[in-house]
């Protein structure tokens, strides 16, 4: 299945305000930056030196290298790290609980719609619990081409575009297929000042 490409279209500045505006009246902290590395370096700030991070399995970190930044710089407690050095086969439950409660979380999103919800897709369902709800604080980082009307345009998105790509990645990486085994839909925050969603200017990750 080839992706729709109208779904890589960045967002004009009309909707990218809009979408702010409302992400905040659903109680989420949002901000715009310029770039990749503007949300990179924002990102950091928002991080204290020493904490305890996960970063999502992400393209959108990953073009930005903040997962490099994250989990290679030293400065903070990598649970990325933790979990590689573990086993699958032996410490199956301990990594889920590891995975699931940590102080920060940073990923992005599949969606993010004009009225202010989030939509995540997942093949294992390994980032919800975290991003949900058992993590401190989240914050999620997103170009704007991810921006559309509502959520029914934000499932539609997911399986025309976000799927296609992910699938063709995950068969290089893995050699296996993808799925959108579950979804996600955060359609407010209720916990003060625990997410936070940076919009970026760029097009950055499915």
């Amino acid at each position: 299945m080839k992706p729709n490409l109208r779904y890589a279209k960045l967002a004009t500045d009309r909707q990218i305000q809009k979408t702010i505006k409302n992400l905040k009246s659903n109680g989420f902290g949002a901000e715009l930056a310029g770039s990749g590395q503007e949300a990179n370096k924002r990102v950091v700030n928002l991080i204290p030196k020493g904490a305890e991070v996960f970063t999502m399995t992400s393209q959108t970190l990953e073009a930005i290298s903040l997962n490099r930044e994250i989990n290679d710089s030293g400065r903070y407690q990598s649970v990325r790290q933790k979990l590689n050095s573990m086993d699958k086969n032996t410490q199956g439950r301990e990594m889920a609980k590891l995975g699931a409660t940590p102080d920060y979380v940073v990923a992005s999103v599949h969606a993010v719609t004009l009225d202010g919800h989030l939509l995540i897709a997942s093949n294992t369902g390994s980032q919800i619990s975290s991003e949900t709800y058992a993590a401190g604080k989240v914050i999620f980082v997103a170009g704007t081409q991810k921006i559309v009307k509502d959520i029914q345009e934000g499932i539609k998105r997911i399986y025309e575009y976000s799927y296609p790509l992910e699938d063709e990645r995950a068969q290089k990486a893995y050699g296996i297929h993808s799925g959108v085994n579950k979804i996600l839909i955060i359609n407010k925050e209720i916990m003060p000042e625990r997410s936070t969603v940076i919009l970026v200017k760029e097009k950055l990750g499915f």
